[in-house]
C-alpha cells in the first residue's frame, strides 16, 4: 500500500487530509503534538483498515522535526506523500510583536515544511513518484501580518521546489485555501461573524480538490471558481489596493481582547 505522512493530521484540514487518502487505500503515518487525539484519529481510521503510525511531536522543537525527518528518510518504509499541513493562526501584531510566538511561528511553518521535504525528496527522486503537498493560504497574496507574509513564503517555496524536480517523477502542490470550516479561526480569537457565509468552504471539499490537483501535478491549487477569481484580483489590483483592502479586512476580522 501507498503510505502517506500527514502533519497536524488530528484537526481540520490536516484531519480532512488523513480521511480522504485513507478512502484513497493509503496507509498513513500523523504527526502530532497530542497524543491522545492522535490516537483518536488513528482509531478512528484503522477501523476503516488502513494501517496507521502515529508520531507525536511538536514541530516547532528541532529535535523533534529531526525525528520526523529521519521516518520520512526511511528507505525501508517509504513515504509516497507527505502533507506539510501543521501550522496556526497567529494572534501578534507586527506593530507590537511577539518574537517569541513569532518565531514559533517561523519554525512550524517555514522551517519544518523545509526540513520535512528536504527528508522525503531524495528517497521520492529515487523511487520516480512522489507527491508533497504544502499548505499555504491565499492570505499570502495580502498584508495581513506575518502569517500572511508565512504563507506567501510557502507557496513561492513550493513553486520553486516544483520547477526544481521539474521531469523527476516527484510533483509539489502548493494549496491554497480561503476561509474554512474548522478550529483555526477560533484559537487565532478571528471573530467570525465579519466573514461573509459565502466565503466559507469546507475541510473535506478543499482536500479533495487539491488532491485531485496534486495528481494531476498541478503546483498550484486554489478551491472553487470564487477563490481562484479572488487570488486573479489579488494579484492584478494595484499593491496600493490590495494594502487598503488588508487593513480594513484586518481591522474586522480579530475580536477584541
Amino acid at each position: 500500500m501507498p503510505h502517506a505522512l500527514v502533519t497536524g493530521g488530528t484537526a481540520g484540514i490536516g484531519a480532512a487530509f488523513a480521511r480522504a487518502l485513507a478512502a484513497r487505500g493509503y496507509d498513513l503515518v500523523l504527526v502530532a503534538r497530542t497524543a491522545p487525539r492522535l490516537e483518536e484519529v488513528a482509531a478512528e481510521l484503522r477501523a476503516t483498515g488502513r494501517d496507521v503510525e502515529v508520531l507525536v511531536a511538536d514541530l516547532g522543537d528541532p529535535a523533534d522535526v529531526q525525528r520526523v525527518a529521519e521516518r520520512l528518510a526511511d528507505a525501508a518504509h517509504p513515504i509516497d506523500l507527505l502533507v506539510n499541513n501543521a501550522g496556526y493562526g497567529m494572534k501578534t501584531k507586527l506593530s507590537d510583536p511577539d518574537l517569541a510566538e513569532a518565531a514559533d511561528a517561523i519554525q512550524v511553518m517555514m522551517h519544518t515544511p523545509l526540513v520535512l521535504s528536504a527528508a522525503a525528496v531524495p528517497g521520492m527522486r529515487v523511487r520516480g513518484r512522489g507527491i508533497i503537498v504544502n499548505v499555504a493560504s491565499v492570505a499570502g497574496y495580502t498584508s495581513m501580518g506575518l502569517y500572511a507574509a508565512i504563507k506567501a513564503w510557502m507557496r513561492v517555496y513550493s513553486e520553486s521546489l516544483s520547477n526544481a524536480l521539474h521531469g523527476t517523477g516527484v510533483t509539489v502542490t502548493a494549496l491554497l485555501p480561503g476561509w474554512v470550516h474548522t478550529e483555526f479561526h477560533d484559537r487565532a480569537e478571528i471573530r467570525k461573524s465579519s466573514i461573509p457565509s459565502w466565503l466559507w468552504l469546507s475541510a473535506d471539499g478543499l482536500v479533495e480538490a487539491c488532491l485531485r490537483d496534486a495528481e494531476r501535478g498541478r503546483a498550484v491549487s486554489i478551491p472553487t471558481v470564487r477563490y481562484r477569481f479572488l487570488t486573479w484580483l489579488l494579484r492584478h489590483l494595484p499593491m496600493g489596493t490590495v494594502r487598503w483592502a488588508s487593513r480594513k479586512i484586518s481591522g474586522t476580522r480579530h475580536s477584541a481582547h
